[in-house]
């Protein structure tokens, strides 16, 4: 695929809705995936809605779709932000702090023995996000469960609203 950059936006979802273009596409393209499906009312991920915990001016906090493990949640700033390095305090302390909360709240809500933090914003387009892994007691401690692989998210709506009330 040419960079994409050379297309507009009206012509990128339509090769996106043809199967035409990824998200991978977009990133390798210098355009923010995540932004893009926000400006174009979920046409790469589709309606979210359902999943989100939490949010706000800043940051919302979402069920990932196709999670490493059950109760794996991903936290994202609502504004562009390509990683870490490029939040300010405020919105880092707001992130790291409301991360914390929902960790207690997952492992308590799953009973999960822990819950990994995780971000991994690189390439040439991200937005920043940390992901919250639950790890339980019959599986092993480590880096790989980072990279566990990817199942389908299966819908709990009594955690799902525990989470959402625990979050507020």
């Amino acid at each position: 695929m040419d960079n994409l950059k050379n297309f507009s936006d009206e012509e990128i979802v339509k090769m996106i809705k043809e199967g035409k273009v990824t998200n991978r596409e977009l990133t390798d393209s210098g355009i923010c995936p995540t932004c893009f499906n926000k400006e174009h009312n979920g046409v790469l991920f589709g309606d979210d809605s359902e999943m989100i915990l939490y949010e706000d001016d800043t940051i919302e906090c979402f069920l990932v779709g196709n999670p490493r493990a059950v109760g794996h949640v991903a936290i994202s700033t609502k504004k562009h932000y390509k990683d870490m390095m490029d939040i300010d305090d405020e919105v880092c302390t707001k992130v790291f702090t409301f991360a914390r909360k929902a960790m207690c709240t997952i492992r308590e809500v799953y009973g999960a023995e822990s819950v990994y933090l995780c971000t991994m914003c690189d390439g040439p387009m991200n937005h920043f996000h940390i992901q919250l892994i639950p790890r339980y007691d019959y599986e092993k401690r480590g880096s790989k469960n980072f990279v566990k692989p990817r199942m389908e998210y299966v819908a709990d709506p009594e955690k799902v609203n525990v989470l959402r009330k625990e979050l507020k």
